[in-house]
């Protein structure tokens, strides 16, 4: 659920746990009507039992056949810009303290005297892949996030990618040409916002639209996608 303690615990403490890249995992974090925010709290349900869950993950193991695998992956229209390197001290879902290019700043004064925008999130480069933290909210002095960012990791701004709805139809769109999931995806809500996809489809990507997406790791305005592949197929592309 969004906002728990659990929440938090995964964002912070996946990147450590010991064979999390052992077998595909993928997931989203729970949330709600965005007219109830601070009003109703998220929830998980036991699809055992149907009993509702605020401070607990549940997780389903699936088993199959030995011919089938799983590959999960994501879909993310960010890379990072040409701005300054931005390293954080500490790891959490809220920053105060920035260095910006080997000069230490407060980051909220930052982002107000660049005039930054909060659409676009901080972008690292994890070995070639591009993992967003998206903005929360921009205080007096400290800004929150909807992932952590991690202490030491650089971070850049994301490259402006123009008009967001547009750009973002036309990335799913040469995606849906390729080949969509075959399983199952789930996108943030803040593609769902941004990219103004009220009453629109995102091809053949079919899922919930989510606080929080994983692919092994907490993910934020990323779409995630798993695919089931045959050992033909593997073959194949072998």
């Amino acid at each position: 659920p969004a906002f728990s303690a659990v929440h938090q615990r995964f964002a912070v403490d996946a990147h450590g746990l010991p064979g999390l890249y052992d077998q595909p995992l993928i997931g989203w974090v729970t949330g709600i009507d965005l007219g109830d925010l601070g009003k109703v709290k998220p929830v998980v349900v036991n699809g055992m039992t149907g009993e509702t869950l605020e401070d607990k993950a549940v997780v389903m193991h699936v088993a199959l056949k030995p011919d089938i695998f799983a590959e999960a992956d994501i879909v993310n229209l960010f890379t990072q810009g040409d701005g300054p390197d931005l390293v954080f001290p500490t790891t959490g879902f809220s920053a105060s303290t920035c260095v910006v290019d080997g000069a230490e700043r407060n980051f909220a004064e930052w982002l107000r005297e660049t005039g930054a925008g909060t659409e676009l999130p901080l972008v690292a480069n994890y070995n070639g892949a591009m993992i967003n933290v998206a903005f929360q909210g921009v205080h007096e002095n400290k800004v929150d996030f909807y992932a952590p960012v991690v202490a030491g990791r650089i971070y850049r701004l994301a490259a402006s990618v123009g008009d967001y709805p547009s750009a973002y139809g036309t990335y799913c769109n040469s995606l849906h040409d390729a080949g969509g999931a075959t399983a199952l995806s789930c996108n943030c809500i803040l593609n769902y916002l941004y990219a103004s996809l009220e009453g629109r489809t995102t091809g053949s990507f079919t899922g919930p639209v989510t606080f929080g997406e994983i692919a092994y790791i907490l993910l934020n305005q990323t779409l995630v996608r798993l695919d089931l592949l045959s050992g033909n197929l593997a073959a194949a592309a072998d």
